[in-house]
């Protein structure tokens, strides 16, 4: 309980994002994880009165948030922006179609790369999809504006972006707790005009989708998502001003907290009558936002000068120390950052995939990669990934290489695929190869959960978000069924077998799916009975077990080989590459 007398608990904005939703009466979450997105569903799975899924991939769980928000209840789906791009499909579609119940897809933008494969921006999405999109700046309003967000949706019958970033999703502030509401179920009327997306019925829909976005921005200029907070600041003799939102409003109140700030909480569709009349209020605007020059390129468009990605960067996060060099001029003599050891991206001790990737290694084959725990694979001393493109994509790719080449050219090559990634856009790419006649490798590095996120559980598991424990996916069932006779099941940590496995498969003139099957070192409830020891007599200092890059391991001034007790996961992988019997597994 706060001084003030209310309930407020500390919240980071996820936690904040499920709190907002269960507050806002939503009943359907469904997503797929991904960082900074992930602990909004397991959050939101805490709530009772919610119903929470994850799904194979965010096309499905857009649909099924979409088909709760038909039935007429509120319904959300949460995903990272690349997963907004597989969701784009039905996104583009439920835009024309509008909503019945309050429908909204939480997205979460990452400035700066810190867990993606690039930087885009969700607002671009937005504007293409013709939908709005609200952005809050901090945990406060991340709980405050879904229950907004699903206002706006019901009101103007459109599905709402809500745009979250990986700073707002993981800093925390006071978050003032209310309780529930229980909106009343919006009775279902068939409508196919409405609902079915045909040419005819499309062209109808596109026209009133237009007129929505047209009130909707007309409501923007007077809403309680954007606000102007005056201010005295001046600078060279110019009265200064800022739009901005999200995190980048907190960076301008840090270092300019005297400037006048238009802030942006809705920033598509954007309000033009409140932005041209705060730019009447001051002698010089600038325009502070992320990523893309969203903002910046509508108010341009609309002839009113100011100042935005000419001083600042396009890439990256922003910061209050730009702002004091770029805007103020200050000279901030920074110190360097105090220097730690390095500690490069690495897979964890006893982990599987290194065993599979050290066979790899050791046949020199070349790996068409996927998104995962797995990508760090490509790095020294394993080098076994070539190529890492999107979530599915090492098995499409590895068939279009055989394609181009021929057979011949991917008896060096397989594709490698974690088996949640398999389970989101794999198993399309592999029928794909079955149906066109592929004769290459595929192995699944099967290490029983969705690792990279932090361990989430998908259909292949066998237990669900709520913790259910249901019948799990039979991946050589499933892959069998599909036509492909070449499966095998093989430990990852059997060196000796899946280096003969993978020998045979790549050569043959067939296609092949191997699965390289052990449990993520760091998955709750595993067990790690032994350690590895060296036995320095026997040590001949060749360094073998050193080429496996385990961090458990390192080499002492004489050239002797070192294990770090603490790290060590006992898996043995090291043992299997020493020719002198110098590693032995003991009792932990």
């Amino acid at each position: 309980m706060s001084e003030t007398g209310k309930n407020t608990q500390m919240m980071l904005g996820n936690a904040a994002i499920a709190r907002g939703a269960w507050e806002a009466g939503v009943k359907v979450v469904s997503s797929y994880p991904g960082t900074p997105s992930t602990e909004i569903s397991e959050e939101v799975v805490k709530y009772d009165e919610v119903y929470a899924e994850w799904a194979p991939n965010e096309k499905v769980a857009s649909e099924v948030a979409i088909g709760a928000a038909i039935s007429g209840v509120r319904a959300m789906t949460c995903m990272k922006m690349v997963g907004l791009n597989v969701a784009s499909d039905p996104l583009y579609s439920i835009s024309y179609a509008g909503v019945n119940g309050g429908l909204v897809f939480v997205v979460a933008d990452d400035p700066g790369l810190y867990s993606s494969q690039n930087e885009q921006d969700t607002r671009r999405v937005a504007r293409a999809a013709v939908v709005p999109c609200i952005e809050p700046s901090d945990s406060q309003e991340a709980k405050e504006f879904v229950r907004l967000a699903y206002e706006v949706s019901e009101q103007f019958d459109r599905p709402v972006i809500y745009r979250t970033t990986t700073r707002l999703a993981h800093s925390q502030c006071d978050v003032e707790l209310c309780d529930r509401v229980e909106p009343e179920d919006r009775p279902y009327e068939r409508n196919i005009q409405k609902n079915v997306m045909m040419p005819a019925m499309a062209q109808k829909r596109h026209i009133v989708v237009e007129q929505k976005m047209n009130e909707l921005a007309e409501w923007a200029n007077d809403c309680p998502l954007n606000r102007v907070e005056p201010g005295t600041m001046v600078l060279n003799g110019k009265k200064i001003g800022f739009i901005t939102g999200g995190i980048p409003y907190q960076y301008v109140k840090e270092a300019c907290p005297d400037a006048a700030v238009l802030k942006l909480g809705m920033c598509n569709p954007l309000p033009r009558r409140l932005i041209e009349d705060f730019a009447k209020t001051v002698d010089e605007l600038y325009i502070f936002e992320e990523l893309e020059p969203v903002i910046e390129e509508q108010v341009r468009a609309w002839g009113i000068p100011c100042i935005g990605k000419d001083r600042f960067t396009i890439q990256g996060e922003y910061s209050a120390n730009m702002l004091r060099e770029k805007v103020l001029g200050q000279d901030l003599h920074l110190k360097a950052a105090a220097q730690v050891p390095p500690r490069p991206p690495i897979l964890c001790p006893g982990c599987p995939h290194r065993a599979t990737f050290s066979v790899i290694s050791k046949l020199r084959l070349h790996a068409a990669g996927d998104i995962g725990c797995y990508t760090l694979g490509a790095l020294a001393p394993l080098n076994a990934v070539d190529t890492t493109i999107c979530m599915g994509s090492s098995i499409s790719s590895l068939h279009g290489m055989e394609k181009a080449k021929g057979h011949d050219y991917v008896k060096n090559w397989v594709a490698v695929i974690g088996d949640s990634t398999f389970m989101h856009t794999g198993i399309n790419s592999l029928i794909n190869m079955f149906y066109n006649q592929s004769h290459a490798t595929v192995v699944i590095l099967d290490n029983r959960t969705t690792g990279m996120t932090g361990h989430q559980d998908h259909p292949a598991t066998g237990k669900t978000l709520k913790g259910e424990i249901v019948p799990a996916v039979n991946f050589p069932q499933l892959i069998r069924g599909i036509g492909i006779e070449n499966v095998q099941e093989v430990d990852a940590f059997d060196v000796e077998k899946l280096t003969k496995v993978l020998k045979e498969e790549t050569q043959k003139d067939e296609l092949s799916v191997i699965i390289a099957v052990a449990p993520c070192a760091l998955l709750k409830g595993q067990t790690h009975p032994y350690k590895v020891e060296p036995v320095p007599e026997k040590c001949v200092k060749c360094g073998a077990c050193l080429r496996i890059g385990c961090p458990a391991l390192t080499k002492a001034e004489d050239g002797s080989i070192m294990i770090d007790r603490t790290m060590c996961n006992g898996c043995g992988l090291c043992m299997s590459q020493c020719r002198f019997s110098a590693l032995e597994r003991v009792k932990a």
